[in-house]
């Protein structure tokens, strides 16, 4: 795990500002959390093109491993990010074909070159499995290649800038190159309200754009100073995946899926168990992280070292099972409760290290752990994307249960309705229902006050067309963030809809959740919190071939008798007992709407005041301010909203 950098500039503004290696040094500066071991940049002038590395070793710790690294023929150079955890496996496949390599050391960056020289970028693409990103220069073809692993573990921007290309893993390296241009781009920030991320391929920066999940770039010098570039190429989709496992479905019998599941978990943890430097995991104390630790510890010879958070606040601590967990499985166990000062103390760091506005509040709970955990080790394993893989979140539940008693109506009738609904004003309605709740004739969802407010949210899920649509509603902070953003539109996300013909709701949902959720959020979370303390993380579950084999297995297999992620689980309690699992679900999850009454009051008035916001002039005070007021007299929970404009907020302070 690394951090990766360039630029191809077809003027010579690299001149202007010492030159090509002191601008990309600049560059790489901003990195140095990603790769504190060692330094590398090279450039090529009469091409115009640089690559800059930094380097967190852990595979093959000796020089050899340094990046930039060229090819045995030196017809390819490459900057590369992440790990190929098949390299071995790709090693004797090219010794067996003779390919007279004369093999340097054992990094997988160097089976990676050979493998390109072998077969050529795409079929190797295919060929590897791993998280990466890389930019990878054909000195032959005077050709740059982006390209991203399956899932988008690792992060990969690119964009134009006053006639240069610039690239790397994080925005603060591009922000490094000569004269960039900052300027927000509004219908990103819109998304962010919505999400509380920034999706694919957009970025909070106008001209910047993330690389998809899946997907490689080429970009070719045609003539001096032209270059031609072509859209963005996938060589794998989750798409694919799905549309084989419908066609190829898992037939075995339950015990045969629980076999063939641990098979598959076992051979991806023992890929990513390979490391030089001491490895540890994740324990939250859930299903996902549990299965994973149980799994590493039964392929170790000694204790696998585990670390968790924990909260004093009532409900929140999920600690104290990942230590009777820990202690079951003979794990080597750390852990850290958090206080509200321990995640004030975080606040100010975290527009540093998420780069572009990100407002998932257990980024405050996943960088203290990993922090703590980089104390100890250089590598942690999480149990990361087993809900999206096995069905395990409750809101899949809520929106099939919604859509299955609003699909009983006409899209039209239900259009009429909703009209119907929010041409009443808000205030119209709370008065009339708090009239009405006197008789007792009020259902219990629309008493106790902002009667109006309930109304118009369901207004929005009649004009729903199909379950994705209630499940967006549902996840959604901001629901008409056009409202929110000054001078926005907000963009069709283009990975909202599967486009899958014949998919149930909840597999639907999986699918729009994998790609968007998951890879924004979640893996977005995961890695610029661990990168930030120079901890690589690794997540068996997307392994693609665990992610190939849980689209064959039918839906009956994952949610049984009401109980999800069935067969994740028995694969469990091959290890773990029954009785020690058998509880609600909890997570990293941190008091937020308790802390903004209380200990983050004043940070957060600070960045609401309707001055500041008025004189900043991206988003509109008067939403933001009304919910303000609703959280602090306690009459609502707008943890989630608030904390997104907050995020943003501290986000532009940092970066104006």
């Amino acid at each position: 795990m690394c951090g990766m950098c360039g630029f191809i500039e077809l003027s010579p503004i690299a001149a202007a500002h010492g030159g090509m290696d002191a601008v990309l040094k600049q560059m790489t500066d901003q990195m140095v959390h990603r790769g504190p071991d060692s330094n590398g940049v090279w450039t090529d002038a009469q091409a115009g093109i640089a690559l800059g590395h930094r380097r967190l070793a852990i595979v093959d710790l000796s020089p050899e491993g340094h990046q930039p690294m060229h090819s045995a023929s030196q017809r390819y150079v490459v900057a590369f990010n992440g790990e190929i955890y098949n390299f071995q496996e790709i090693r004797e496949e090219l010794n067996r074909l003779n390919t007279g390599v004369n093999w340097r050391g054992h990094s997988d960056t160097e089976i990676m070159l050979a493998a390109i020289e072998q077969w050529g970028v795409e079929q190797s693409l295919a060929r590897f499995t791993g998280m990466f990103a890389f930019a990878l220069w054909d000195k032959q073809c005077k050709e740059l290649v982006l390209a991203r692993d399956r899932l988008g573990e690792k992060p990969l921007y690119y964009g134009w800038q006053k006639g240069s290309l610039i690239f790397g893993s994080e925005l603060k390296s591009l922000k490094a190159y000569p004269n960039f241009e900052n300027e927000i781009d509004r219908d990103a920030l819109s998304l962010f309200l919505r999400h509380n991320n920034v999706p694919a391929p957009y970025s909070i920066y106008k001209g910047i754009y993330k690389l998809p999940a899946g997907h490689f770039l080429r970009f070719s010098l045609t003539e001096p100073n032209q270059y031609h570039i072509d859209e963005p190429q996938a060589y794998w989709q989750l798409s694919d995946a799905v549309t084989t496992g419908k066609a190829s479905p898992f037939m075995g019998t339950d015990g045969e899926a629980v076999d063939a599941l641990d098979t598959h978990l076992r051979d991806a943890i023992s890929k990513q168990m390979l490391a030089d430097v001491p490895l540890g995991a994740f324990l939250s104390g859930g299903t996902d992280s549990s299965t994973i630790v149980a799994l590493m510890q039964s392929l170790a010879d000694q204790p696998v070292r585990t670390f968790s958070i924990g909260f004093h606040e009532e409900g929140f601590d999920e600690a104290i099972y990942a230590r009777q967990i820990a202690k079951h499985l003979g794990t080597k166990h750390t852990e850290l409760y958090v206080t509200p000062q321990d995640a004030l103390e975080t606040i100010p760091s975290l527009p540093a290290v998420y780069d572009e506005p990100f407002s998932d509040a257990s980024q405050i709970p996943t960088i203290l752990v990993s922090k703590m955990a980089r104390e100890h080790v250089t590598v942690a394993l999480s149990g990361d994307a087993g809900d999206e893989l096995f069905a395990g979140y409750d809101h899949y539940f809520r929106s099939k249960g919604l859509w299955d008693k609003l699909s009983r109506f006409p899209l039209p009738l239900r259009k009429l309705a909703a009209k119907a609904l929010t041409t009443v004003p808000i205030s119209t309605w709370d008065r009339m229902i708090s009239v009405l709740e006197k008789t007792g004739r009020v259902p219990e969802a629309l008493r106790h006050g902002r009667a109006g407010d309930r109304l118009y949210k369901v207004a929005k899920l009649f004009r729903e067309s199909d379950a994705i649509g209630i499940n967006r509603q549902l996840l959604s902070h901001w629901h008409d963030p056009e409202n929110v953003v000054i001078g926005s539109k907000e963009p069709t996300c283009i990975r909202q809809r599967s486009q899958l013909e014949g998919l149930d709701h909840i597999s639907q949902m999986m699918y729009t959740d994998t790609l968007n959720f998951l890879a924004d959020d979640i893996l977005v979370k995961v890695d610029r919190a661990a990168m930030s303390n120079s901890l690589e993380t690794r997540v068996p579950f997307l392994d693609h071939n665990v992610v190939e084999f849980a689209w064959r297995l039918p839906l009956s297999q994952k949610i049984r008798d009401g109980e999800s992620k069935w067969l994740l689980k028995q694969v469990m309690y091959q290890y773990l007992p029954k009785e020690m699992m058998e509880r609600p679900k909890m997570g990293f999850y941190l008091p937020i709407d308790e802390w903004l009454r209380s200990d983050l009051r004043d940070w957060a008035e600070a960045l609401l005041d309707q001055d500041r916001l008025k004189e900043e002039g991206y988003l509109n005070p008067e939403p933001i301010r009304k919910k303000w007021d609703e959280h602090l007299s306690g009459k609502r929970n707008w943890q989630f909203p608030l904390w997104d404009v907050l995020m943003f907020q501290a986000w532009l302070e940092e970066n104006r």
